[in-house]
C-alpha cells in the first residue's frame, strides 16, 4: 500500500520512544533537532540517552510500561528487540489511534522514517515504503553529492523575501515566471561560490519592479511518444513543468501526465486542430504558457504538421518538442 508523504511540525509537541539502544539514539537525535518533547521509556540507557538525560533535553518514564503514556504522545516510537512487545505496543497506538513506527518492522509501523537529504530549510525525503531501506539510503547517497549545499541557502533567500515576492508579484503567473529566472539565473551560482552577499543583492535587485518583466504568452507543442514516460526528453519534461494550462489529446496516458506540473489546469483538446489552436492563442494572450499534449510523433504528420505554421501567421511562434528520446 502506497504511503502517504508528509513532513510533521513536531516543536513541543510529546513523542514517546520505548527502547534505549544505538538505533533508538538516532531516532532521537533527530526527533530532538526538530524540537520534539522526547520522553523515554527503556530498562537500560545508551550513554548518549544518559547524556541527554542529564542536559535535561529528554524525559526517562520508569517502572513498568504504562499504556497511558500513548494518549500523551503525538507519535510514538518502538526500537526494542522483543517481538512480541513491540506488536502489543503498536497495537495499542492503533486503538489510540497514535501513529507507531517500529523499527525495521514496516507491517508493524502505520508511520515510517525516510532517508533525509538535509539542505535547511529545504528538506528531502526518500522512502521505499519499508520494502528496501538500503536502496532508499543508496539514492540518499547519490542526491547528497549532486544536490549543492547552498541550495539551503538559496531556499533561505526565498523565505526571508516571502513577503516582499508577494507584494510585487500579486499575479502567480508572473511570480511562477520570476521564480523561474531567479533559479535559472545567477543567484544559485553566487551561493555555490559562497558569495552570499552578492547572491542576496542580485536577488533582490531581480525584485525590482522596473526588472520584473511582464508575464508574456507562451505556446509549446509536445509529443508524447508511445507512452513511455522514460523517453521523454528534458525539454518536454520541462515545458509540461512550465505549463500554465496542459492542453491534452485523450490518448496521451497517465503516466506520461503524471510528470506534467500538478497545478496546471488540463483541457481535453478539441479533435479538430484548428479549435486546439484558437484554444491556445487564447490562452497564450491572457499571458499563460499553454501546453499542448499529444500522444506519438505529435505534431509531425499531417494535418499536426501544419500547426506551428498557422500559430506563427497568427504571430504566436512556438516551440516543439519531440517528447520521445532518440
Amino acid at each position: 500500500m502506497p504511503l502517504f508523504p508528509l513532513f510533521a511540525d513536531l516543536a513541543g509537541r510529546e513523542v514517546l520512544v520505548v527502547g534505549g539502544g544505538e538505533v533508538a539514539v538516532r531516532k532521537i537525535e533527530a526527533l530532538l533537532q526538530a524540537g520534539a518533547r522526547v520522553r523515554v521509556h527503556a530498562r537500560d540507557l545508551h550513554p548518549a540517552l544518559a547524556g541527554w538525560l542529564a542536559e535535561g533535553r529528554l524525559q526517562r518514564l520508569e517502572g513498568g510500561f504504562d499504556p497511558a503514556w500513548i494518549d500523551a504522545a503525538w507519535l510514538l516510537v518502538v526500537a526494542t528487540d522483543d517481538g512480541a512487545f513491540n506488536a502489543g505496543l503498536a497495537a495499542q497506538a492503533e486503538a489510540r489511534r497514535t501513529l507507531a513506527n517500529v523499527v525495521d518492522d514496516a507491517q508493524l509501523s502505520s508511520f515510517q522514517v525516510p532517508a533525509v537529504i538535509d539542505r535547511a530549510p529545504l528538506q528531502l525525503a526518500i522512502s521505499s515504503g519499508g520494502a528496501a531501506p538500503m536502496l532508499a539510503r543508496r539514492l540518499r547517497e547519490r542526491l547528497e553529492i549532486q544536490l549543492d549545499p547552498s541550495l539551503g541557502a538559496l531556499a533561505g533567500l526565498f523565505a526571508k523575501h516571502r513577503a516582499a515576492i508577494r507584494e510585487r508579484l500579486p499575479d502567480l503567473t508572473r511570480r511562477r515566471r520570476w521564480f523561474d529566472a531567479v533559479i535559472d539565473g545567477a543567484v544559485p551560482a553566487l551561493l555555490s561560490a559562497g558569495r552570499e552577499a552578492d547572491a542576496e543583492q542580485a536577488f533582490t535587485r531581480m525584485l525590482d519592479p522596473d526588472a520584473i518583466a511582464p508575464a508574456g504568452g507562451r505556446i509549446s507543442l509536445v509529443g508524447t511518444g508511445p507512452g513511455d514516460p522514460g523517453q521523454l526528453t528534458l525539454a518536454a519534461l520541462r515545458a509540461m513543468n512550465l505549463a500554465d494550462v496542459l492542453l491534452v489529446d485523450a490518448g496521451v496516458g497517465d503516466a506520461v501526465l503524471a510528470l506534467a506540473r500538478k497545478d496546471a489546469p488540463r483541457e481535453l483538446a478539441p479533435e479538430d486542430p484548428q479549435a486546439c489552436v484558437t484554444t491556445l492563442v487564447a490562452h497564450a494572450g491572457a499571458g499563460r504558457h499553454a501546453v499542448w499534449m499529444r500522444p506519438g510523433d505529435g505534431f509531425r504528420r499531417p494535418p499536426f504538421d501544419r500547426v506551428a505554421e498557422g500559430l506563427q501567421r497568427l504571430e504566436w511562434p512556438c516551440e516543439i518538442h519531440a517528447g520521445v528520446a532518440d
